[in-house]
């Protein structure tokens, strides 16, 4: 099933992640795709939100993975920049499919490499248009995507 959002600020793609993070639980993979400054990180941002996870969410981009502890919700979220990994070897070698039992998992810059570690997932595109506003194409299984636009 696929949904998409208009974006027209940061801000709005901040509360979609929030609403995306509401209902993710441990074991759920999300996927990242999109442009250089098309809004990834900011989405991840309100994922940690919307999953409650302490700490700001900021991006992995030098460390590839950050784990951030779970809050009152108790589901911690694994953030992945993939944009550095080369193939699927060095994918395995972060080991992402055994945090994935206990973590909700995002990955940047994971399309055509992250799908492998979870037999469904939560696909986002995002673009930005010449106006600046972003559009949110999510791909998934029925309760990963939002009831409707935030």
């Amino acid at each position: 099933m696929t949904v998409t959002v208009e974006l027209p600020c940061p801000a709005d793609t901040e509360e979609l992640g929030r609403v995306l993070g509401t209902r993710l639980l441990a074991g759920d993979l999300v996927v990242l795709a999109g442009p250089l400054g098309a809004g990834k990180t900011v989405l991840a941002r309100g994922i940690g939100d919307g999953l409650g996870v302490r700490g700001p969410v900021t991006s992995p981009t030098f460390v590839i993975a950050r784990e951030h502890a779970p809050g009152p919700r108790g589901v911690p979220l694994l953030h992945v920049d993939a944009y550095r990994i080369g193939g699927l070897d060095e994918l395995d070698d972060l080991d992402l499919d055994t945090d994935l039992l206990d973590a909700a998992v995002v990955v940047e810059w994971g399309q055509g490499l992250a799908e492998r570690l979870a037999e469904e997932h939560l696909l986002v595109r995002l673009t930005r248009r010449d106006d600046d506003v972003r559009l949110a194409e999510l791909t998934g299984p029925p309760r990963l995507l939002p009831p409707r636009g935030p």
